[in-house]
């Protein structure tokens, strides 16, 4: 039991609900349990500053030392154009298929490494579009936006929010994006982890 007022066991509560979710979760630090808690905003629960979500995670024992570069396996390509941050942090939706997320996993395999690529919407965190290769070049992002736009046309319209790495920013995949009308969003600070994104696509694999 928490020290702290009523409202620190509440979120406590609901960050250990989201840690037992999927056994991915367990890698998840202060940045991610804040953006979970920003999609899932569970009932009754106050989402405070990313440092009192550090505070209570480390007093319930939920803090890690992250296993690989704090930066993702995304990376940016500092002279190229960059598309406005519309989503400024907030997560959420009102509407289904109106504001999605994006990112791109590393899968440890017995042969090699595998890269899937996800698209979520932030409304319920439903898997949009899917895609998986051998390296992660500016075609598997552009494969997991046709295979999102295939299964549901009424993407067309919404944003898509990602980190600005070399494929975001890829002539390709903004050709993508502009052939099914869906808007590009990308961060506005470097090195935000996307929401869940390397946890659902490790328990889908």
């Amino acid at each position: 039991m928490l020290r702290k007022k009523v409202k620190d066991q509440d979120l406590a509560d609901a960050m250990r609900e989201i840690n037992a979710e999927d056994t991915c979760n367990d890698t998840y630090g202060r940045i991610r349990m804040y953006q979970a808690l920003q999609l899932k905003q569970p009932e009754g629960v106050h989402i405070p500053s990313e440092r009192t979500v550090y505070r209570v995670m480390k007093e319930i024992g939920l803090s890690h030392r992250p296993k690989r570069k704090p930066n993702g396996i995304t990376k940016a390509d500092k002279e190229a154009r960059k598309s406005d941050d519309l989503v400024k942090r907030d997560f959420t939706a009102d509407q289904p298929l109106t504001k999605c997320v994006t990112d791109i996993t590393e899968i440890k395999a017995k042969d090699g490494k595998l890269y899937v690529s996800g698209i979520f919407d932030c409304f319920d965190s439903a898997v949009l579009g899917l895609a998986m290769e051998t390296n992660m070049k500016a075609t598997l992002c552009q494969h997991t936006v046709e295979n999102a736009y295939m299964a549901y046309p009424e993407i067309r319209g919404a944003i898509l929010h990602s980190y600005h790495g070399t494929q975001y920013t890829s002539e390709l995949y903004r050709t993508t994006l502009a052939k099914y009308g869906i808007v590009q969003s990308m961060n506005s600070a470097g090195g935000l982890a996307m929401i869940m994104q390397n946890a659902k696509a490790c328990g889908l694999v």
